[in-house]
């Protein structure tokens, strides 16, 4: 992949601060907003930014570990059956594209099922689930650029469909184990303060999750970014890994969701440290880890509802915000244009 461009325009950041300051409202009134309009017009390198065609990409994949069933509460299975509620529109993560008019595609990463053709799925499979990790890397190092490649495939046809704005979200079975590995990995943690509760383990499940997650790590010494991801992450971790990658190489937006795919992104940054400046963080996610990779990113997001769903449900939800932001910074009138005294600007 092509190394991603750091914001540097100086003379654009002071432009718009200028334009924000501007406007009929005493200065920083409008809070957390202010600063999200000012991050989207730098990665547009405009000072009338647009979100156009919203897209969330929610990327698929069974864990090898989920087959014992030891660190999740749920069977394998779940996976394909979540899918298969993707593809009829019964998740919440379609409720809530719908309410927002956003687009969303489902990538089948390494989901152990085959589907038919004839469904509204990107067929990107790698294999059918990954290895166990507890006895062998989840996959290859091949099998993980080709991960990314794919997904960098698929946010490159989005983007020239006019998609300038991109969400990822996940589905998958054991993929918070994944997530709290690599985060252990790329954030030199116990494991201990990586792990949740998942799909809803209890206190003792967590701390088994734990132990066995504590052994795997244990087991190998990856020196890379992209070994660390095959050895620890999924088929759907790795596409989402790649797809933020070519995300930030297009120039888009991107909205990254919770624990998984902030996960994803430690790895894509470690790969390349402008990454992060294409993205904006959607929530906060109950998942103990999550706050703690966004102190490690010094970041922070945009809502606090105590999710922990996945599927990109608070990059759907989180859509909006973009949009008032936006058009604040487009809409909204300046002290001159609305003939109003700039003296409220000191209030």
């Amino acid at each position: 992949m092509k190394k991603i461009s750091p914001l540097r325009n100086k003379v654009l950041k002071v432009e718009l601060q200028k334009k924000i300051d501007l406007k009929t409202k005493p200065l920083g009134a409008l809070g957390d907003l202010e600063a999200l309009a000012f991050k989207i017009a730098s990665i547009q390198n405009t000072k009338s930014p647009k979100i156009n065609n919203p897209t969330i990409v929610v990327f698929a994949g069974d864990h090898g570990i989920a087959k014992r069933g030891e660190v999740n509460p749920f069977p394998q299975e779940v996976t394909t059956q979540m899918v298969y509620n993707f593809v009829n529109g019964g998740a919440a993560i379609n409720v809530f594209t719908k309410t927002n008019n956003i687009h969303l595609k489902v990538v089948d990463a390494g989901v152990n099922h085959t589907f038919k053709n004839d469904l509204n799925i990107i067929n990107a499979k790698i294999a059918f689930g990954t290895k166990n990790y507890q006895q062998e890397p989840a996959m290859t190092l091949q099998q993980c650029q080709s991960a990314m490649e794919k997904a960098g495939d698929i946010i490159t046809n989005i983007h020239s469909n006019g998609c300038n704005t991109i969400g990822f979200g996940e589905m998958g079975i054991s993929n918070t184990s994944s997530a709290s590995l690599l985060m252990a990995y790329f954030m030199k943690k116990p494991i201990t303060e990586c792990v949740g509760s998942g799909t809803g383990l209890d206190s003792d499940g967590i701390n088994k999750k734990g132990r066995i997650l504590s052994e795997v790590f244990n087991k190998y010494k990856p020196q890379t970014p992209q070994e660390a991801l095959a050895t620890f992450g999924g088929f759907e971790v790795a596409m989402l890994c790649g797809a933020i990658l070519k995300a930030a190489e297009l120039k888009m937006v991107i909205l990254i969701d919770g624990f998984i795919v902030s996960a994803a992104l430690l790895v894509a940054q470690s790969i390349d440290e402008n990454t992060l400046d294409y993205c904006v963080f959607a929530h906060n996610s109950n998942e103990q880890g999550h706050i703690k990779i966004l102190d490690f990113l010094n970041s922070k997001s945009l809502l606090s509802l105590g999710l922990r769903l996945g599927e990109g449900t608070g990059a759907a939800l989180a859509i909006p915000l973009l949009k008032a932001s936006v058009d604040f910074l487009n809409n909204m009138a300046s002290f001159e244009s609305a003939g109003v005294s700039s003296e409220i600007k000191k209030s």
